[in-house]
């Protein structure tokens, strides 16, 4: 049976993080919950965007650059060590980010999606968000986003509305779940696939 675990960014990945970030890349596919890893993607060096990213897990650091603290995890297959998706753990939103950007970010890799490992991104995701004292997440995605849907649906989030994310322009469905019911109701389901860093 294949396991998962939630793993730092760190250089040890390096190169794995970047490779990872340029499948994206090359699949034309856009990039959630890297935590500004995808920076390297732009001419900034690693070490700078991993800095970055480690750096966000500081209110203060996050809330002197306009955005809101959080947490990013690499999602790791055990059975290979390999980078399957990341996910952005967010707390202390801004105005902004409670009207669309939400509580969670996060995004499966294009060659391994289709094989529920959102989900079990999501579940160890709420995990954490419990860890941060968090009862009710938010999490937006695009209504044409049926995968992202289906994963949000499958955790238990409940529709709050539907508009226009002027960010992007297109329409984004906005959800939220309750950690604890979506834990408990999950538990069965997804315990025995995940190592959690508890």
């Amino acid at each position: 049976m294949e396991r998962f675990y939630f793993e730092k960014p760190s250089l040890k990945r390096k190169e794995e993080i970047i490779a990872f970030l340029q499948e994206f890349e090359k699949a034309g596919s856009e990039i959630n919950g890297s935590g500004s890893l995808d920076r390297v993607l732009h001419g900034f060096p690693f070490e700078e965007a991993l800095d970055r990213c480690l750096s966000m897990e500081n209110k203060v650091f996050a809330e002197n650059i306009g955005r809101c603290p959080g947490k990013t995890f690499l999602l790791i297959r055990e059975n290979d060590d390999k980078i399957i998706g990341t996910i952005n753990v967010r707390w202390d939103l801004n105005e902004e980010m409670l009207k669309f950007g939400g509580h969670i970010g996060y995004g499966i890799r294009p060659s391994e999606r289709r094989k529920g490992y959102n989900k079990i991104n999501l579940y160890l995701g709420l995990k954490e968000a419990k860890k941060l004292g968090l009862t009710k997440v938010m999490l937006g995605c695009g209504v044409l986003n049926a995968g992202s849907n289906g994963t949000i649906l499958a955790l238990g989030g409940k529709l709050d509305r539907c508009e226009l994310d002027p960010e992007d322009g297109r329409m984004s469905n906005v959800y939220w779940i309750d950690v604890d019911d979506s834990l408990k109701e999950n538990h069965a389901l997804y315990e025995e696939k995940v190592i959690s860093n508890e």
